[in-house]
Formats: structure tokens, C-alpha cells, sequence
């Protein structure tokens, strides 16, 4: 389905489910990977439910409906994976296997198929068959400890760090470095991608800091989680927010020259104990100007103040519309894919399925399976009709 991008000319079948596994295939599909989905006949009540124009992380990809619980269907999707270059399925550890489509029977049919499995826990251990979200895995890992305000509860940070972050784009390293070590002569194998591994992975530098007594403070006192004055968003008059994060102390005097501060005769910022009376005159100074005049005056700067935008706004600030961050894709303005080649570039991704399954005969069709098996498998209901969707 892709014209471009440095990854074209790989196939992946995607096993569809919810949440990060669907969304590491779509940054495969944006970076030019040709992408089949296999949709179940009836659409998973999990997840946030949505019509299918909405679900953004579905672009790029043509998917075909096959009921895995008929033999023939099963034994189409083996032939697909015979086909790919990869395989990314999001499932509790076992359901593959019960499918008849786990790494042993699809490796059997393609030895370098790369078989990447995505799931919150892992594949093994105490957790791997239990249920979980991105805030659980962020709970476990003690990064969610670290998150939020002094003396309140930890804060969900949407469900970014553990779905996206340590899940899909986890998951995503070890596709690429898997199907690299194929490309070198070497075997497929089994990329075992877990949301707790990717967290606490991403802790590494914060675990330094610890270590290193430079963020050891409880949740809320600290340089970088909000309790430093100097790294925090703070309200204007106009009700919008300025993010402020001069962390450097020459990035610091600029910030506190713009505001009209003397920094020799501020409270000393690399002292704690004047965090607090640093934080109360920087609050009072900056409520007294709108967001968009204090971005007027710190423009050009090297203050590191940036407004706070809303998700309606980001689209049309000059920087992200000079780089072009966000298109607009069958109506709905999103982000473009990332990041971005000079020799390779990517196309516009095209949009989601309305009607999942629409393009099942001619995905077949274009990856080898013979147009008078399609029919029977068509006639027989191993390949469903596409879903009715708004």
C-alpha cells in the first residue's frame, strides 16, 4: 500500500488487536512496509470503542477478515506468513498457539519470518497471563512513583510511556534489528517485546540520577519532575500555560532577564531550600501577561519557554507547520508519520478502512493466494464479508 519510504519492499502480516501492537504496525506501514491485517468476523469488544475512520493507528495497512476458527482460514494466513518478512501479534501468551499460528508452525513454514510479540508483562513470568494497562505496567516498574505533584497522588501520564513508548515503539527496535540480522544471512527468531521491559528501560538515565543522588527527592521536589521552579508550566492571565525549562543556569539567566528579573539579586536557584520563593515571584510575574505575549517576548530566545497548546492549536503553530507535523488524512488532521529520510521519504499514508476487510480479496490476490481459493474461502465464510461500520 506504500509508495515510499526506506522500508518498502517488507512485508508484514499484523494479527489485529488494541492499542500498541496495531501502532507499531502503523509506524512500519508510514516508513513504507506493505502491511496486511487479519481482522477477527466480529470486532473486539475491548479497548475505546470507535467507528473505524477514527482509528488513526489503523492507516497505511489493507486488512482482510478471516475466521481462525475454520482450518482453511488458518491454513491462509500460514501462507501468507510464508510470504512476509515479519509477523506482530499483541495477544496473551498462548493464543497464537491455540490458533495453530504460534512461532513454531509459522517459522516451519518461513524459517526467516521475524514473529514479533507485544504484550504488557512478557511471555513468561508470574504476570504473563494476567490482564493489565499502561498504568499498571508504569506501577510496577516504579516510574509512576515518580510522576506527578508533592504530597498528591501519582499522575496517569496519559497512556503514552508504557503503551507506546516501552510497548510499540519497543517492539519496533527489535523488528528492525531482527530483520536486519535476516538481511546479514541470519536466522528469524522470536522478538519478545514487553510493555515492563520498554518502562523500565526507559528509566535507565533516571535511574543514574538516583544512583548519583540527583533525583533521589520524593515525587514533586525534584530538577525534572516539576518541583524545580525552573521546570514546570505556569498559568498566565489569560487562564493558557507557558512551559518553562531553562535547566542550564545560562539558559537561566536569559529566562529571568526576560522576565524582568535582576538574576544577580534572584533567589539562588541551585539552592533548594529557595525553590519555593523562586517558584511564587516567577508565578506572580508571568500571570500578569497573556500566553501569547510572553511568547511574543521570549521568541528567538534562548530562555527554553514554549506555550502550552492545546491539541486544537499544535497543528497551526508556525514550527509545526513549517515542518509539516501534522496532514490531514481522509479529513482528519494527524500526525505525520517520523521520522524523516532525506533519501527515502515517506508517502502520505493513506486512511484507515471504513469497512475493515473491504480490500480481503484484492490483499489476497496481491500476495499470492489464487483468485479461485479467495472465492471458496470467500463462499465458505473462511473470509468474511467486510464489517459494517459508520
Amino acid at each position: 500500500m506504500a509508495e515510499a519510504g526506506p522500508l518498502q519492499g517488507i512485508r508484514v502480516v499484523e494479527m489485529v488487536g488494541i492499542g500498541p501492537a496495531p501502532f507499531a504496525a502503523m509506524i512500519l506501514a508510514d516508513l513504507g512496509a506493505e502491511i496486511i491485517r487479519i481482522d477477527r468476523p466480529t470486532p473486539s469488544g475491548n479497548g475505546i470503542v470507535r467507528t473505524a475512520r477514527f482509528d488513526l493507528v489503523a492507516r497505511g495497512r489493507r486488512s482482510v477478515i478471516l475466521d481462525l476458527k475454520r482450518p482453511e482460514a488458518v491454513a491462509c494466513a500460514l501462507d501468507l506468513v510464508a510470504g512476509a518478512d515479519a509477523l506482530i501479534e499483541g495477544f496473551r501468551p498462548g493464543v497464537m498457539e491455540r490458533l495453530g499460528l504460534g512461532p513454531d508452525a509459522c517459522r516451519a513454514r518461513n524459517p526467516r519470518l521475524v514473529y514479533g510479540r507485544l504484550t504488557g508483562w512478557g511471555q513468561t513470568g508470574p504476570l504473563a497471563q494476567s490482564p493489565g494497562h499502561d498504568l499498571n505496567y508504569l506501577g510496577l516498574t516504579g516510574i509512576l512513583d515518580m510522576i506527578g505533584r508533592e504530597n498528591e497522588a501519582p499522575v496517569p501520564p496519559l497512556n503514552l510511556v508504557a503503551d507506546y513508548a516501552g510497548g510499540s515503539l519497543m517492539l519496533v527496535a527489535g523488528l528492525l534489528a531482527a530483520l536486519v540480522h535476516v538481511q546479514r544471512g541470519g536466522e528469524g527468531q522470536v522478538v519478545d517485546a514487553a510493555m515492563v521491559d520498554g518502562v523500565a528501560l526507559l528509566g535507565t538515565a533516571m535511574t543514574g540520577l538516583r544512583a548519583a543522588g540527583l533525583h533521589n527527592g520524593p515525587r514533586g521536589t525534584n530538577i525534572l519532575d516539576g518541583g524545580a521552579p525552573y521546570y514546570d508550566a505556569y498559568i498566565c492571565a489569560d487562564g493558557n500555560y507557558l512551559s518553562v525549562a531553562p535547566i542550564e543556569a545560562k539558559f537561566r539567566t536569559v529566562f529571568l532577564e526576560t522576565l524582568g528579573f535582576e538574576p544577580a539579586e534572584f533567589p539562588d536557584l541551585d539552592d533548594r531550600s529557595a525553590w519555593p520563593e523562586a517558584r511564587r515571584l516567577i508565578g506572580i510575574r508571568i500571570a500578569e501577561r497573556s500566553r501569547d505575549d510572553w511568547c511574543a517576548l521570549f521568541d528567538g530566545s534562548d530562555a527554553c519557554v514554549a506555550p502550552v497548546l492545546t491539541p486544537l492549536e499544535a497543528p497551526d503553530h508556525p514550527h509545526n507547520a513549517a515542518r509539516a507535523t501534522h496532514i490531514s488524512i481522509g479529513g482528519i488532521v494527524q500526525p505525520a508519520p517520523a521520522p524523516r529520510f532525506d533519501k527515502t521519504p515517506s508517502s502520505l499514508p493513506a486512511a484507515p478502512e471504513v469497512r475493515p476487510g473491504a480490500d480481503g480479496a484484492a490483499a489476497l490476490k496481491d500476495w499470492g493466494i489464487d483468485p479461485t481459493r479467495i472465492a471458496r474461502l470467500i463462499k465458505t465464510g473462511a473470509v468474511g464479508a467486510p464489517q459494517q461500520q459508520e
